[in-house]
């Protein structure tokens, strides 16, 4: 317990300093608009480049691991998009529905890495890599293309869908880190410099701007699309995972790494990614901000389920 809230303090911290920034000192929307680009075509991907390129995937159960994370968020996304013509009788409209997906489906990398690291070291942060390449590049497909479908005010057609998923720069960060990886590819030491210091940054700003797009007042009484979005990342998402880990004969570490990657928060990025694509940025902040409050309880539950 004590580890879990150390790692989702910073986060929360952040996101508040992100609500006092916007009613102080930065009140224009054009200075979080900047960071928004910033963050999502340059930040970001660094952080996945350079997290991939550094972690040693040959001494993990990637199949176990990755397999189970893989199955269990395209089970939540295929669910999620079942559920769509139910909520739009219950008064859901497109963006918000995508970020009723978003906040089901995607997942906050940095607390899933500080706290795999923190209880397990090094082997806890490679298990933790193999989620991030099982788990990123499909949500990422899943969030553009949904957010393209039904964010967008004319519905566009599949090619155009294609196309905005192939320009997303997080699921390049993916195939290029991962292909470093792979390879091998010496890389001199003035990159890892400064990937690691673009990298550290992603996190703090991701998460200053999610504070800035706060709907406070909608905290204490939560709208029916945020309660969801909580309920399926922080209960749903973790079950279908242990039951997958436990198919594929996961056990001990593994298996507690599985349930932390699944139960951890949604991305601020995710967020950056609806402000991107006309998604309900709102409704996302909101759900990301109860997500990360009440993963202080489910997490460490999710974790004894595994143990």
């Amino acid at each position: 317990m004590p580890v879990v809230v150390a790692a989702l303090l910073p986060v929360f911290i952040l996101i508040v300093l992100g609500v006092v920034l916007k009613r102080s000192l930065m009140r224009l929307d054009t200075q979080w608009h900047g960071l928004e680009r910033l963050t999502y075509f340059v930040l970001f991907p660094m952080l996945l480049i350079q997290t991939l390129v550094k972690a040693d995937l040959t001494k993990v159960p990637v199949a176990g691991v990755g397999g189970a994370l893989l199955l269990s968020a395209l089970a939540m996304s295929l669910l999620c998009l079942a559920l769509r013509p139910a909520l739009s009788r219950l008064g859901i409209d497109g963006p918000a529905f995508t970020s009723i997906f978003q906040g089901a489906t995607r997942w906050q990398t940095y607390v899933a890495l500080s706290v795999s690291a923190n209880l397990f070291g090094d082997v806890g942060l490679a298990l933790a890599s193999v989620a991030m390449v099982a788990i990123i590049p499909l949500v990422n497909v899943f969030s553009v293309a949904v957010l393209a479908h039904y964010a967008s005010p004319e519905k566009q057609s599949g090619r155009a869908i294609v196309m905005t998923v192939i320009r997303n720069p997080l699921i390049w960060a993916c195939v290029i880190g991962l292909a470093i990886n792979v390879t091998h590819l010496p890389l001199p030491k003035i990159w890892h410099e400064v990937a690691d210091a673009l990298g550290r940054s992603s996190l703090a700003i991701g998460l200053l701007v999610t504070g800035a797009g706060l709907q406070l007042e909608g905290l204490l009484r939560p709208s029916l699309g945020a309660t969801l979005g909580v309920a399926f990342k922080l209960v749903l998402m973790p079950v279908l995972a242990l039951v997958l880990a436990v198919w594929f004969g996961l056990s001990g570490t593994s298996l507690a790494i599985v349930a932390i990657c699944a139960a951890v928060p949604t991305s601020p990025s995710a967020y950056v990614l609806a402000r991107q694509m006309g998604g309900d940025a709102p409704l996302l902040a909101q759900i990301i901000t109860l997500q990360t409050i009440l993963a202080a309880i489910t997490m460490p539950v999710a974790i004894a389920l595994a143990a």
